[in-house]
């Protein structure tokens, strides 16, 4: 299906970020998706509504009620990032406090990435992962990797071209607007970075140690990893 025409069933939506006369949001929002006509103001809610909308509509799955939702931010969500421009979404980060240490599962991951792994799953399918093994991965990533300790997947979107980095943008703003509920720490991809430990929750430039290298980049791969808990 095509996305211009899937969006219609999204309805027409109402305007979620209100505008002050000095052009800046009323009030503040949780979440800010970027569209050509501005931005616009989301709750975490409607966030994760609409983010799961696009991601299911893209597999011609039966999407959630959009209903109040922006229809230019449905269809920034769906088209993606043009160009070399930064990513559409971006929330505010809120650590959990008091989450357990975890060990490793018997598949290399904790119980809170096997949650996420899982989670990943349902709204986007069958996905091409990596960066963790039964057993655990001794080596292949930076010296203070959380691959290392069974906290950290990669989904990878390869070769990289428009169409996939659209879908890998798909997914980076999905795990932004679930990484509440989710506790994700870090989402990496495109050259850039998201922090669950940034209070604005703005994404920001991710400087890899080898410029021309795309897995260093993150340009062919979404890393994604979960709080560790324990201090």
């Amino acid at each position: 299906m095509l996305f211009s025409s899937a969006l219609i069933l999204l309805g027409p939506g109402l305007l979620s970020g209100l505008r002050g006369a000095g052009g800046s949001l009323v009030w503040n929002p949780e979440c800010i998706v970027e569209t050509p006509d501005g931005k616009v103001g989301l709750n975490r809610e409607e966030a994760q509504r609409a983010t799961t909308a696009v991601a299911l509509l893209a597999r011609g799955v039966e999407s959630p009620d959009t209903s109040g939702i922006d229809a230019a931010v449905l269809q920034q969500l769906a088209a993606g990032p043009p160009g070399d421009a930064g990513p559409s979404l971006s929330c505010r980060g809120s650590a959990a406090s008091g989450l357990v240490e975890q060990q490793l599962g018997d598949n290399g991951l904790t119980p809170r990435a096997e949650r996420l792994r899982g989670a990943m799953t349902e709204v986007f399918g069958t996905q091409s992962l990596g960066g963790f093994a039964p057993g655990g991965v001794g080596q292949g990533h930076g010296a203070e990797s959380t691959h290392y300790d069974g906290r950290a997947v990669d989904v990878f979107f390869r070769p990289v071209t428009g169409e996939n980095r659209r879908a890998g943008w798909m997914l980076a703003h999905w795990l932004v607007a679930h990484a509440d509920e989710l506790d994700i720490q870090y989402v990496i991809f495109d050259d850039r970075f998201w922090s669950v430990h940034s209070s604005r929750g703005l994404w920001q430039e991710y400087r890899a140690p080898e410029p021309r290298n795309e897995i260093l980049r993150h340009l062919d791969h979404v890393h994604v990893d979960v709080l560790a808990g324990g201090s």
